[in-house]
């Protein structure tokens, strides 16, 4: 009888030690490092639903394959819009041969001004293959809730003109339609490629 307890604990231990051994490396030596915020299993922005400037309703499974970046914004924006967008540009430029893997999603919190062929002009004349989503005001203010996004409307100086504040942030969407990574205002787009690479590298799970 002793015997086999001896045993069993001598087992025991050995699956315990082997089942740590294996946590351990899983958790340090094999996590994926990102250079902007892993946020691998957030509970928000898992998905949206929103048309497109064609009318077509779009979500991120659309964009399976790729590495798509949620941008929300407005056209009239005056810089962190199209300096954001412009990084995007960059970014994939950056890729080389993979940079067509990464899928630009403008998302406008400008409805009332920023019509289909107001958005759809203005994600062309960075990237074509980029595309740009709206909708109603409360459909709009439902994924921006969602993606825990901030925004509001700023009255101009002069009537009837206005600015927008809002979250410039990256929201980026694994191959799988993930979200993995939020990368902050001003990172780059050196940055934005090497992330988009380390999740193009990953293996599907």
């Amino acid at each position: 009888m002793d015997k086999r307890r001896a045993l069993h604990c001598l087992l025991a231990t050995g699956v315990a030690v082997t089942m740590g051994a294996g946590l351990m490396g899983c958790s340090d030596q094999n996590k994926v490092q990102f250079k902007g915020v892993d946020v691998t299993g957030a509970e928000y922005a898992k998905d949206f639903s929103l048309p497109d400037a064609d009318g077509k309703p779009r979500s991120i499974k659309d964009f399976a394959g790729k590495v798509t970046v949620v941008f929300f914004g407005y056209t009239q924006c005056p810089d962190v819009c199209p300096t954001t967008l412009q990084e995007l540009v960059e970014a994939k430029q950056h890729m080389g041969a993979q940079g067509d893997k990464l899928q630009g999603v403008f998302v406008s919190v400008d409805p009332e001004r920023d019509t289909p062929e107001v958005l759809k002009a203005y994600v062309g004349n960075f990237d074509p293959s980029m595309v740009a989503l709206s909708g109603t005001p409360e459909q709009v203010a439902a994924m921006a809730k969602d993606f825990k996004v901030y925004y509001k409307k700023v009255e101009g100086t002069q009537p009837g003109t206005y600015t927008l504040d809002h979250t410039a942030g990256l929201y980026i969407y694994d191959p799988q339609g993930r979200l993995r990574i939020y990368q902050r205002y001003g990172a780059g787009a050196q940055t934005l490629a090497e992330d988009a690479l380390t999740l193009l590298a990953q293996p599907a799970t």
